[in-house]
């Protein structure tokens, strides 16, 4: 069965840290009104982030971890889902879907399930053999991340599998919101900063779960796994109906049509 017509958003540039997180519960809100009839999902590179869970601001080291992002050149800021710490940067590509839905719980954990699904496809057609669970000692551990095994090391040595995409959910009466963390270049940084992080919180976890999906497959992209996205979208549930909107990106909210 055919599902509503997609609008399709590419954000141009980050917001800001702190901005890209509040711009989603923005749209998530403007869903839940009205204001955003048809489902949308936005795309963007996001600035060097760590996005904290709320049990981590509880910690003793909470402090210390924050400065760390800092000192790493990363922001720290606090997500209202939950989970641990997570880190993302210009090597990730961040997707939000919004929709309203009158069932809006009822469909939590499926969610989780589909959109690891979906993410496991698009890594799969491009070479990186993705598979969804968590794998042992990952950072923000989670049921439903997506992870890939590595080929052996140079010199022969196995590698272990690596942590590409967590998820999180947010819902409200009549809407929900789905955002995801692709990390797909660059796992350096990434992977640094996490080390310093979860010592400073005082948390285990292994470091050589931290990666990227060109560790798997060298020469992938951001820019190819958005339109592999893109692709999946249209062949899927949406059979193709998508739209992307017209920019300026800022006046988004004003210029999504009614669906």
């Amino acid at each position: 069965m055919q599902g509503p017509p997609l609008h399709w958003v590419r954000q141009d540039a980050t917001l800001g840290a702190v901005e890209d997180l509040d711009y989603g519960i923005t749209l998530l809100r403007a869903a839940q009104a009205g204001e955003l009839a048809a489902p949308l999902v936005r795309l963007y590179r996001p600035a060097p982030t760590v996005a904290f869970g709320q049990r981590d601001t509880r910690l003793p080291g909470f402090d210390r971890a924050q400065q760390a992002c800092r000192d790493h050149g990363f922001a720290p800021v606090v997500r209202r889902a939950g989970g641990r710490a997570a880190a993302y940067h210009p090597g990730s590509l961040v997707v939000d879907h919004i929709q309203r839905d009158t069932h809006a719980m009822e469909g939590f954990r499926d969610r989780f399930s589909a959109f690891g699904a979906l993410f496991t496809d698009v890594f799969r057609a491009q070479g990186v053999p993705a598979a969804v669970g968590e794998i042992p000692g990952e950072y923000c551990a989670g049921e439903f991340s997506v992870h890939t095994p590595l080929p052996d090391g140079p010199d022969g040595s196995a590698r272990g599998p690596v942590k590409l995409a967590g998820t999180a959910q947010r819902v409200v009466k009549g809407a929900w919101l789905f955002s995801s963390s692709l990390v797909v270049e660059d796992p350096e940084p990434v992977r640094a900063v996490l080390v310093d992080v979860y010592a400073a919180l005082g948390l285990d976890w292994d470091p050589t779960t931290a990666g990227a999906a060109c560790d798997a497959a060298p020469g992938i992209t951001v820019e190819t796994v958005a339109a592999g996205l893109r692709q999946a979208y249209g062949g899927a549930q949406y059979g193709g109906r998508t739209r992307v909107l017209d920019r300026p990106w800022a006046a988004l909210l004003e210029r999504v049509p009614a669906a």
